[in-house]
């Protein structure tokens, strides 16, 4: 595909707003797209997009791009072209993978298909979307994949294991009142009582443990006690026993934090992503064979994608990225429009050598 079609569709699916909980009319896109391209797609009960191409029978590779982005309704989401970057919100996170998928469709000779290939457009990856739409295309199809790829992130970055995430919301309500006339607990005291004990829970530095308050509000007026607050806390580790020992530490810390300023609190799990080993060996082996011809040399990391919602299933997975770009979940994020054509590229090979080397 010419560098300018690849920047117009990558332009068009990028100006399609798709916050969480809300990708329908990109998944509509995406499903039109790929049947221009000549390949049959539907939207799953999830909201998932998905093309199931080659034989019918056999073990298929999954492609996987999420439609999501981090940026709330009404964001103006207008990409302007700077030199040779293209430059918006969600411009790169997760639209250039998106464009670069279905780039791939259009160009793709489905009679060459030796083993079944499936690719999807899935929905939940961002914020407490918490891989809804991942998590369903593997307790689906799980028995029917040989393997699980991401198509996420930036060109030379292969994820190769999962960090594991808990998510809660933590909601302190007491009586409220006047801040002169009443003599009633607030919420927001204990609010910062919790936020305080958080940051002061001891985290290993290996193997890498971290906690994060990342929203916290409440209240009604400068002269009123509050009657409720919340906050969401955000807690990863590389090591399940790890994670789950903050788990409970955390909790402790907020329950703590409420019976200490006197107010109750309800703690809901918003966010459970499996973490650990993606089983991902011969899969980055086919990667590294496919970024090999561009000069790319892969480099393993660990993150949160997509691909932990293989874990659980024993699905081998990788997060492979296919751009260049920069200032993610800004609205300044940018991608590298020669790039692009270098993660196609990339895509192309990756599924030939799938074709030519089926997983064990």
């Amino acid at each position: 595909m010419p560098a300018e079609d690849l920047a117009a569709l990558l332009i068009r699916i990028a100006q399609t707003p798709a916050p969480t909980f809300e990708e329908e009319a990109r998944a509509r896109l995406l499903a039109s797209l790929w049947q221009e391209a000549g390949h049959a797609a539907t939207i799953d009960a999830a909201g998932n997009v998905i093309a199931r191409l080659g034989p019918p029978t056999g073990r298929a590779l999954m492609l996987a791009a999420h439609l999501d982005t981090v940026f709330s309704s009404g964001t103006d989401v207008t990409v302007s072209t700077h030199g040779n970057r293209l430059v918006g919100p969600g411009v790169g996170d997760n639209s250039a993978s998106l464009a670069i998928m279905t780039a791939f469709l259009r160009g793709l000779d489905t009679s060459r298909l030796r083993r079944p290939l499936w690719v999807a457009a899935n929905v939940g990856e961002e914020g407490l979307g918490d891989l809804i739409g991942a998590k369903h295309l593997l307790a689906q199809h799980s028995s029917e994949l040989a393997a699980f790829v991401a198509i996420d992130g930036y060109l030379g970055i292969a994820v190769t294991r999962a960090v594991g995430v808990r998510r809660y919301r933590a909601l302190f309500t007491g009586p409220g009142g006047h801040s002169w006339g009443d003599q009633a607990p607030s919420a927001l005291h204990a609010l910062g009582l919790a936020i305080t004990a958080l940051y002061s829970l001891p985290l290993p530095a290996h193997p890498r443990t971290t906690l994060n308050v990342g929203l916290a509000e409440g209240g009604t007026s400068v002269n009123s006690i509050a009657g409720t607050a919340e906050l969401l806390l955000d807690l990863r580790s590389l090591d399940a026993a790890h994670l789950a020992n903050l788990d409970t530490r955390a909790r402790h810390a907020v329950e703590g934090a409420a019976r200490q300023a006197g107010v109750s609190v309800q703690l809901t799990l918003v966010g459970d992503r499996p973490g650990g080993d993606l089983r991902s060996d011969e899969v980055l082996m086919l990667a590294r064979r496919a970024a090999q011809p561009s000069g790319i040399e892969l480099r393993t990391a660990a993150s949160s994608t997509d691909a932990n919602a293989a874990v659980p299933h024993g699905v081998p997975a990788i997060a492979l990225g296919v751009y260049r770009g920069g200032n993610a979940h800004r609205e300044d994020e940018w991608v590298q429009l020669d790039s692009l054509e270098t993660g196609l590229g990339m895509l192309n090979r990756f599924v030939e050598a799938y074709q030519q080397t089926p997983l064990k």
